[in-house]
């Protein structure tokens, strides 16, 4: 990104994540920043389809360089805007998942970095499909729910089982899989069973405040270590208080500085490739929860930058 692009109004011009050129050609991208407006996959309050478009509009708010950690991820990386993977068929859930899916399979074949923003969190299940090709890659997610459960009103594909159909289907590690800020009311008392059985680290809100972030984090670098990882983050991991716009919300879970604290202790990891997701705006008029999913999506970029950055430093 040039840096007259950044000292533009953000008020003016049409809007892109982070301000970024908006590219349909994938050619010398590092990491490309996608929409993904779909919905299809929810259990209850639809809405997140218009999640991308707002959290685009708020993403303008984000700068060029993170002065807490001194990353410039547009210096380390060529970022680029590279539009919305967008279901052909969005009536049909598995059809639009395979759209996405091939989308992403572009992407990747372009050997550009996706970051993305959702849409429910049925998302990440055709994403992990077109990373993980070739064997099972480690996961950390921050979210409220496991969302490992079975089959739900005769489908077993919506945003409360994505991580449980990516393991059936060697996406992911459950060893090398770590699910933070898991709260709230349930149906069943065992609803999260496969994540347990299946060895996923599930750390409850409760425990959350046990370890402390630096206890969460040593966990999370001893589980994964230098394995291929894929960030998930869906925004009900945080209290309602601080993102009220999301389908699913749960009092009672991380404040917005603990999310930022927990991304950015993911220095070191080797990412592969993130998410945001559950941004509703319809439930948030005021833009706030967009906000929140754009500056999680920032923090996200910059450890991704760095990372992808050493590694090509060492090639």
């Amino acid at each position: 990104m040039s840096q007259d692009q950044q000292q533009l109004p953000r008020y003016s011009g049409i809007a892109t994540f982070m301000r970024c050129p908006y590219e349909e050609s994938l050619e010398g991208i590092d990491i490309g920043l996608i929409g993904v407006p779909f919905d299809g996959g929810v259990t209850n309050r639809t809405g997140t389809r218009h999640g991308p478009r707002e959290i685009r509009n708020q993403s303008s708010l984000m700068r060029s360089v993170n002065q807490s950690t001194d990353i410039s991820p547009f210096e380390l990386c060529k970022v680029a805007d590279v539009g919305d993977a967008l279901p052909e068929s969005p009536f049909e859930l598995e059809r639009s998942h395979r759209s996405i899916q091939d989308f992403f399979e572009k992407v990747v074949e372009a050997g550009v970095l996706p970051i993305s923003a959702g849409g429910d969190h049925s998302i990440s299940l055709p994403i992990l499909r077109a990373l993980a090709k070739n064997s099972p890659i480690a996961l950390v997610h921050f979210d409220a729910h496991c969302d490992t459960g079975g089959h739900y009103l005769g489908s077993k594909f919506h945003h409360g089982s994505p991580f449980r159909v990516a393991v059936e289907e060697g996406l992911i590690d459950p060893k090398k899989t770590i699910q933070i800020g898991i709260r709230g009311s349930v149906n069943h008392k065992d609803i999260w069973k496969f994540s347990h059985d299946s060895g996923m680290r599930v750390i409850y809100m409760d425990e959350f405040y046990e370890l402390g972030i630096e206890g969460i984090l040593s966990e999370v670098h001893s589980l994964i270590g230098n394995t291929p990882t894929y960030v998930t983050f869906d925004v009900d991991g945080l209290d309602p208080a601080f993102a009220v716009g999301t389908g699913t919300p749960e009092v009672g879970g991380f404040t917005t500085f603990e999310a930022i604290k927990l991304i950015r202790g993911l220095t070191g990891l080797h990412i592969v490739g993130g998410d945001v997701v559950e941004v509703s705006p319809p439930f948030d008029p005021s833009g706030a929860t967009a906000l929140v999913g754009a500056t999680m999506m920032f923090e996200l970029l910059c450890v991704t930058a760095e990372s992808l950055a050493k590694r090509k430093d060492r090639v």
